[in-house]
């Protein structure tokens, strides 16, 4: 019988030394507790992953070269599979390392770096074309990473060369929906071949990206017999009888709007926590973006950790102010109510000489939000606490949030929820304990920065705006086809205008939490200066 481990874990990009000190522990745990004959660990699970320009560094790569020698070195009687880059003569890539006893017994190198979306490998690797085998407890082994399994052909490749089992090393991040099609590719790989396969995730939280784990297991007939969880850490054994894997517990996948909120969760908390932040605070305005941020901010970290600030205006309806100290005390959040008036009154007194003979505009309203920045900076500065933005996603691609106003704050938990999820996240949180006042989700958003202002005064409702943003910002589609869909052109233009314009705000955004396969920064990547329009009329065409 052969035992596998599955090392689903969460690793520190850049932290070689913790990385060696984890991995070493987490193998001799699965060695002396678990009585495993293999682990297998994340792509590149010695630096953590990505570890992006860090690997143009020449000391980096020693140090991780050096990490794999002294974990072999360190760990007896287990076979370790792990990812690491690997310098060889003047290439370096993406490899996998199989560690015996002491000895680097043989390495894997990646054939296929994908170089689209939120990945760039072809910028620091070199790409191989062969296949590695081991063999273990009478079984020959064959190694592959991530990308590899999606390809036609190599698993094919390994099992020609005479493996029984594949392993394969991942780094695959989340969005909505990819579990599912992970597991649909794997599970054909496996049935088209004849052949088990296990599948190894990260978990956890790397700047933008969430890696949800969900380790697997597959066995020849492409049925899954063992599922890890989603989300957390977790060390799991899978035995092998006569080349067949035995079927273990599975465990069940969430829903799509379930694990959006618990990959925002995961997002907040190792972002936090990996950047030795002392908690997190965030400004509490009564509306349902902030109520949602605080809630996901309060399950990543404790509500010790948390902390809120009301900052009302003359704007501000009492029942803004009434629902923002609800959610505080339901989550039991310390908060501090700081009235902006006398900051709006001084800057506007400054400028009224400058400003004399015109009229008031936005200039004014974002004067009252930049006058809320300056305050969340402030505390946060001196608490050494992240200040949370809470603009979402459907703000961000029209340019609804003020520069070093509402944008002020070193992270965006919701910079990529479009504002219709936002909703479906809140009532979801409240599915589990009510924590957001049911007006909160029902009143129409506003901004509260004129008198009687609601969204859908500079905005198109965002039952229309929504659909439009996904089509164009996540799908590409042209304004033609948008308008084929059933959208009015005075929308689609609208919309897309607003996008097309507002790419320097989104440049100068903080980083957020990537939920979906096209989100702000590393998947999209447009020129501030650009003479493209997106937007069309029907007499053009």
């Amino acid at each position: 019988m052969l035992k596998i481990a599955l090392a689903q874990i969460n690793l520190l990009v850049g932290g070689i030394n913790a990385n060696k000190t984890k991995i070493i522990e987490t193998a001799e745990h699965a060695r002396d507790h678990k009585g495993s004959d293999v682990i297998v660990f994340p792509e590149l699970s010695v630096t953590g992953y990505p570890p992006e320009d860090l690997l143009l560094r020449p000391d980096f790569i020693k140090q991780a070269n050096q990490a794999v020698v002294e974990i072999a070195q360190a760990v007896h009687g287990i076979d370790i599979i792990l990812g690491y880059p690997e310098q060889f003569d003047n290439d370096l890539y993406n490899s996998a390392a199989v560690l015996r006893n002491g000895q680097i017994l043989t390495h894997y190198r990646k054939n296929a770096l994908p170089n689209f979306g939120v990945f760039d490998e072809q910028r620091y690797f070199k790409s191989a074309n062969q296949t590695c085998l081991f063999a273990a407890k009478g079984h020959s082994i064959a190694i592959t990473i991530c990308e590899d399994i999606w390809q036609k052909g190599l698993v094919e490749k390994n099992k020609q060369a005479g493996a029984d089992l594949i392993v394969t090393l991942n780094a695959s991040p989340f969005h909505a929906g990819k579990i599912h099609q992970r597991e649909e590719i794997v599970c054909q790989q496996a049935k088209n071949v004849d052949i088990p396969l296990v599948y190894v995730n990260a978990v956890g939280g790397q700047d933008e990206l969430i890696f949800d784990g969900a380790s697997f297991v597959v066995n020849a007939q492409g049925e899954v017999v063992f599922r890890a969880k989603e989300f957390d850490e977790q060390v799991s054994v899978v035995e092998f009888e006569n080349n067949k894997p035995v079927k273990n517990t599975c465990a069940p996948l969430y829903n799509e709007i379930s694990s959006e909120y618990k990959a925002l969760v995961l997002g907040v908390r190792d972002y936090v926590h990996k950047n030795g932040f002392q908690g997190a605070l965030l400004g509490l305005s009564g509306g349902i973006d902030s109520a949602l941020v605080l809630a996901i901010a309060v399950d990543a970290l404790g509500a010790d950790q948390v902390e809120a600030v009301l900052m009302p205006s003359k704007y501000t309806q009492d029942m803004s102010n009434e629902d923002a100290i609800l959610e505080a005390e339901a989550l039991a959040v310390k908060h501090h109510t700081i009235a902006i008036e006398p900051a709006v009154t001084a800057f506007t007194g400054m400028l009224s000489e400058v400003f004399a003979g015109t009229k008031k505009d936005t200039t004014e309203e974002n004067i009252q939000a930049r006058c809320r920045g300056v305050l969340l900076m402030a505390m946060s500065n001196k608490q050494g606490k992240l200040l949370l933005t809470t603009g979402n996603k459907s703000e961000m691609s029209v340019g609804y949030a003020t520069l070093y106003g509402d944008m002020a704050g070193g992270f965006a938990p919701i910079k990529d929820v479009p504002k219709l999820l936002a909703y479906q996240l809140a009532e979801y949180r409240n599915s589990v304990s009510q924590v957001i006042p049911q007006r909160v989700i029902t009143r129409p958003p506003s901004a509260e920065l004129a008198p009687d202002q609601i969204d859908e005064d500079s905005l198109p409702p965002y039952s229309i705006l929504d659909p439009i943003l996904e089509m164009y910002v996540e799908q590409d589609k042209s304004a033609e086809e948008i308008h084929a869909a059933g959208y009015q052109l005075e929308d689609i233009n609208r919309a897309i205008s607003l996008v097309d314009r507002n790419e320097y705000k989104r440049r100068q955004a903080p980083p957020g939490i990537r939920i979906t396969p096209r989100a702000f920064g590393r998947d999209r990547r447009y020129p501030i200066t650009s003479g493209y329009r997106g937007s069309y009329s029907k007499s053009s065409t």
